[in-house]
């Protein structure tokens, strides 16, 4: 292996003073680890100190990343910076044994705080490119995450995160995926204000899941060509998913046509979805022929959880939601208390009189 560049960068700061008491300078010594292809991204993570940052060069980088270290920054030097899986798996890798490019990952009880994710491809793996779990105010930026099997950016367990100017294109399930626990069921987690924000979600199976979460923003992203556009999902735990906002996104034509699945009734067609959610605000979104023939098929759809709860106190307002089939707007949770459709510019609904 060629031994790790490392550069560091110095940063002084000087206090200058009138007499002959004026304060010492202070020092800040910045560390970029500065990793090229050929060498191991792993090894300069594993070097690298809070506050510091792993810098990618251009080109290709086979193997898959594990983060535990809080405040450390990975970026890349663009979306020509590649990650994709090395072609022999690492016997005690956990990330690489379960398929995923990147991992972000504390622990049960004490979450890795302030990484951030930048500016660099990752692709080919056969989960996710992405996978965090267990952090506080994770940042994904400028991230393009491409021909994955299962998630493009996927995150559980974790608060405060911000997901930025991402494309997630091309993968097996959603292009960015964000819940509470994958594995097990319980009610809804706070996200304490996480973001989803001027990403661009296509031609994935779903483009963006929220799954049982509270308090979070999406807002401002492009969302076409998959079977779903947004699909926020809840059920019958308790505290309930919702309490958040769905706002000014542009999503149009999501008509790919996805099968049934174990979880899932066949997808086509549909902008938004809500199921199973309380207290969520939809509004101000651009949603476009979206057209299908799956029972979720339409503009923006409330239906009731797969397991029966009904979806609560929900506000559909101000959207402009044109030209999707069977109609712009549906709500077939017509047990669901409190739903609001107002002020939405649409041409057809179902029931009548929505729009």
């Amino acid at each position: 292996m060629k031994k790790l560049r490392i550069a560091q960068l110095v940063c002084l700061a000087t206090v200058f003073g009138a007499g002959l008491g004026a304060a010492p300078s202070a020092v800040a010594d910045h560390r970029t680890h500065v990793v090229h292809p050929g060498e191991s991204i792993q090894q300069a993570v594993d070097a690298a100190k809070e506050g510091e940052t792993v810098l990618l060069t251009a080109g290709t980088f086979r193997e898959s990343v594990t983060v535990r270290t809080s405040g450390l920054t990975l970026r890349g030097a663009g979306h020509n910076t590649v990650i994709a899986p090395a072609r022999k798996k690492a016997a005690t890798d956990t990330c690489a044994k379960e398929g995923n490019g990147i991992c972000v990952v504390g622990t049960k009880n004490r979450n890795v705080k302030n990484v951030t994710v930048a500016s660099l491809t990752v692709t080919g793996f056969t989960g996710s490119g992405v996978s965090a779990a267990s952090t506080d105010r994770l940042a994904v930026r400028d991230v393009a995450a491409v021909r994955n099997g299962v998630w493009g950016i996927a995150q559980e367990a974790s608060v405060r995160g911000v997901f930025r100017n991402n494309i997630a294109r091309l993968n097996g399930d959603a292009g960015l995926f964000l819940a509470n626990t994958i594995k097990a069921e319980q009610g809804a987690t706070d996200t304490k204000g996480t973001v989803v924000a001027h990403n661009r979600l296509e031609n994935n199976r779903i483009g963006l899941t929220v799954r049982r979460l509270r308090n979070l923003m999406v807002a401002d992203n492009h969302v076409t060509g998959n079977c779903v556009g947004i699909f926020v999902v809840g059920d019958e735990n308790k505290p309930r998913a919702g309490a958040l906002t769905v706002r000014e996104n542009d999503i149009e034509r999501n008509n790919r046509s996805c099968p049934k699945t174990a979880r899932l009734d066949a997808l086509q067609g549909t902008g938004i979805v809500l199921t199973g959610t309380e207290d969520t605000l939809v509004t101000g979104n651009q949603i476009r022929e979206n057209v299908g023939n799956s029972p979720l098929s339409g503009g923006i759809v409330v239906w009731k959880s797969f397991v029966g709860t009904t979806s609560e106190r929900n506000r559909i307002t101000d959207n402009v939601v044109e030209h999707n089939a069977p109609a712009d707007l549906v709500n077939t949770d017509t047990a669901g208390k409190g739903n609001i459709f107002q002020g939405n510019t649409c041409g057809a609904s179902r029931p009548a009189g929505l729009c």
